[in-house]
């Protein structure tokens, strides 16, 4: 068994605009808490440099890396306020060309600590000018292990999801925004949580349209985990994003996505969906009627 390591805390501020119509913290956003929360360990305890073989100067694990999968469980609803939400983050994993980092996004209060949200990631040191990654090099590696604690139990693998050629409520066209790229000219790893959500918002609609015209309940993110495959880079063309209902609980259902690039697929997601009252702040079953739309959804 491991010892329990060290870990690093952040206080992370709050905007106004990560809120959703609910008034909660938007699930996309609470990805981009965890970048931070990231970065800034890496910073405050990471080498400051890496030179290559050659003597060159190389890349930081604060930016030097690549993000090859998320897995995020949202515990409960995060509202604004002006101070900052508390982050820890920790190792659960260090390989010889890849390392695992876990984190909590958590207040304090008078009656114990309130978890918002834990969530994993598993991240690659990668060389940009040649577009390669590499391995942890022995400082980096000692830099991490203080902070290694015993792995987080992990989530399954995203299955395949079967493109359709042709418009469908499952497609999505999605365009890059040229503010959607980082430094090394790949779109960062938090906008493909964003995509994700830009393409269910109409297979959504679409089958609260088929029933009443207004579902008049509401659906919050429960888990989401996504694979990161190859870069996607911003472009004119859109790029197709295929959605699917893989699953359909009581009070949940699953909606498994794929970014695609013609037949080549660049990223794979799976979103855990919760039937959600916001008078009662508690999840319920959905009328008859959506269940067995979103049943139909599912035998198609």
């Amino acid at each position: 068994m491991r010892a329990s390591g060290v870990r690093h805390l952040y206080q992370c501020p709050m905007r106004w605009a990560d809120l959703d119509l609910l008034g909660h913290v938007n699930n996309v956003v609470y990805v981009d808490y965890l970048q931070e929360a990231r970065v800034d360990m890496m910073r405050s305890h990471g080498p400051s440099v890496r030179r290559g073989e050659d003597g060159s100067q190389g890349e930081d694990l604060a930016e030097g890396v690549v993000v090859v999968r998320h897995e995020v469980t949202y515990r409960a609803p995060l509202t604004f306020r002006f101070r900052p939400i508390s982050i820890e983050c920790w190792v659960t994993e260090i390989r010889a060309a890849s390392f695992t980092m876990a984190y909590e996004v958590f207040d304090e209060t008078p009656d114990g600590r309130v978890v918002h949200l834990r969530a994993s990631t598993v991240l690659t040191p990668y060389v940009f000018a040649t577009e390669r990654p590499r391995r942890l090099s022995p400082e980096e590696k000692d830099t991490l292990a203080p902070f290694l604690e015993e792995p987080l139990p992990k989530s399954p693998r995203i299955e395949p999801v079967a493109a359709e050629r042709t418009w469908s409520p499952g497609h999505y066209p999605l365009h890059v925004r040229f503010s959607d790229v980082d430094v090394y000219g790949h779109v960062n790893n938090v906008k493909y949580f964003e995509y994700f959500q830009e393409a269910r918002i109409p297979l959504m609609e679409r089958l609260g349209r088929d029933i009443t015209g207004d579902t008049g309940f509401h659906v919050v993110v429960a888990q989401t985990d996504v694979d990161y495959r190859i870069p996607i880079l911003f472009r004119l063309e859109a790029y197709d994003v295929h959605s699917r209902i893989t699953h359909v609980g009581s009070k949940s259902f699953t909606i498994s996505s794929e970014i695609r690039d013609g037949d080549t697929v660049l990223s794979r997601a799976r979103v855990v969906l919760v039937f959600f009252d916001p008078a009662t702040q508690h999840s319920i079953e959905p009328p008859a009627e959506f269940r067995d739309a979103i049943l139909d959804a599912l035998a198609a």
